[in-house]
């Protein structure tokens, strides 16, 4: 992972990630897909499914088929100065992503084989997301879709070259549906427990960007899934602005609750700053900080 020194000028780009859990007889699951190695963005790196929002996540026709209005998922999403229509849209992204890269559907209620392979073919014959599920008289529904979190990437943005205001939510993989990466921006799929996956990253196993690393310290608290959901649902999605630093040379990215850190409130539990070392981030009291 390269270190990038450059202002970012741009604005954020809104984009929409899920985090996607299952109970095993080794204790809750997570998803991660490995990025595909030439990838422009977190090459190589583990990182939960998810995408920029597309103006076509925010077309009329396919929020008809979502099971609630724009307002409710306004009003969910916890951003009452964003669109309904976008706010909205930021849940289809959500949706759309996680069928792209790991063909799983989130929305239903029961898992139809036919269905999941006809909206497959349709998208691999070129029609579009809202089309297919126009043609193929599909219906989601986004009451198990719960807004986790809110990444908000600095204008020093350490490891990519470019601005995400990323919605991360939570969820059940759907009963009967098997993740499958897509050989094109995904190369690997992953289902670990929390701990073995920050456990496979000390060990330089794998590779994580700050947000999944932060992200697994949160779910490591956790040991089934409707534990992870409830605690999500108790509270609003923390909005995480990193501010990033140097500090002897050393690039250090601090989070709320750091003293460093403008907000003073924590946003989530475990170290509140990562330390650019081995050209990866750690945190300054090593393994433990991430397990404790």
């Amino acid at each position: 992972m390269e270190l990038n020194t450059d202002i970012i000028t741009t604005p954020p780009l809104d984009s929409a990630s899920v985090v996607l859990l299952r109970d095993s007889a080794q204790g809750m699951q997570v998803l991660l897909l490995k990025r595909h190695q030439a990838s422009n963005v977190l090459g190589g790196a583990f990182v939960f499914p998810g995408g920029k929002l597309d103006q076509a996540d925010q077309s009329p026709a396919l929020l008809a088929k979502l099971s609630q209005d724009a307002a409710t998922l306004q009003q969910r999403l916890a951003e009452p100065e964003l669109g309904t229509e976008r706010a909205a849209g930021l849940f289809v992204a959500a949706i759309r992503e996680a069928f792209e890269e790991c063909r799983i559907l989130l929305g239903q209620a029961t898992t139809n084989p036919l269905k999941l392979q006809a909206l497959q073919n349709a998208l691999a014959s070129g029609q579009s997301w809202s089309e297919a599920f126009q043609n193929l008289s599909l219906q989601l529904s986004t009451d198990h879709l719960v807004p986790w979190t809110r990444w908000i990437t600095p204008r020093q943005a350490s490891v990519t070259s470019k601005r995400f205001d990323t919605r991360f939510f939570i969820t059940r993989v759907p009963e009967g549906q098997t993740a499958e990466h897509d050989n094109f921006e995904a190369t690997e799929t992953l289902w670990t427990t929390p701990r073995e996956a920050l456990i496979r990253y000390w060990d330089h196993q794998i590779e994580l960007a700050p947000p999944q690393i932060m992200g697994l310290v949160q779910l490591a608290r956790h040991t089934h899934t409707q534990s992870a959901l409830t605690e999500a649902q108790s509270r609003r999605p923390p909005v995480v602005e990193p501010e990033p630093f140097d500090q002897d040379g050393i690039r250090t990215i601090c989070y709320p609750g750091d003293p460093r850190h403008s907000v003073q409130q924590p946003a989530f539990p475990g170290p509140t700053r990562l330390l650019f070392k081995n050209k990866r981030f750690e945190p300054e009291l090593g393994l433990a900080a991430l397990l404790d």
